[in-house]
């Protein structure tokens, strides 16, 4: 087995293992949810005021961090595959890392805690998802890529 099929059959491992703990995390989220869910409606039903939220996975801090580290393993595993993709055809796909960036400011955005000082920073956000949303636009109508021999377009 060559380094590229040992990558390939990494990178296909890394992905299921993402699919099985995303799954694990909605299911026990579900579960948190359905558990408040029954708990509003009995305390509505019979007036008492209700309980303090316990800390768990649907609150905010929760959720964000699950989701900034799952975003941060496929940053990764889209980093692997234009690296792999380079040895492969020699050539740097433009779409791969466009998207690679696009992940990252979503990831970003994700994990954004804004406070009431953080306007320029949002606009600066915001100008740069739609910079990136329309280079990747550009890019996929245009299928370019840039190898060894210059521009390509689409086959």
């Amino acid at each position: 087995m060559n380094l590229l099929e040992f990558v390939g059959k990494f990178e296909k491992f890394c992905y299921g293992a993402l699919i099985v703990v995303l799954m694990v995390f909605l299911v026990f989220a579900l579960g948190e949810l359905v558990w408040v869910l029954q708990l509003s409606v009995t305390n509505a039903i019979t007036s008492v005021p209700p309980p303090v939220p316990t800390p768990g996975l649907l609150q905010s801090e929760g959720l964000t961090n699950v989701l900034g580290t799952v975003l941060l393993v496929l940053i990764g595993i889209e980093l692997l595959d234009t690296m792999m993709e380079y040895f492969r055809e020699n050539a740097i796909h433009v779409e791969i890392v466009v998207l690679l960036a696009i992940i990252a400011v979503a990831r970003k955005v994700i994990l954004l805690n804004p406070g009431p000082n953080d306007g320029f920073e949002l606009i600066g956000i915001g100008v740069v998802i739609i910079g990136l949303s329309g280079a990747y636009y550009m890019i996929k109508k245009a299928g370019v890529t840039f190898g060894p021999k210059g521009l390509h377009g689409k086959d």
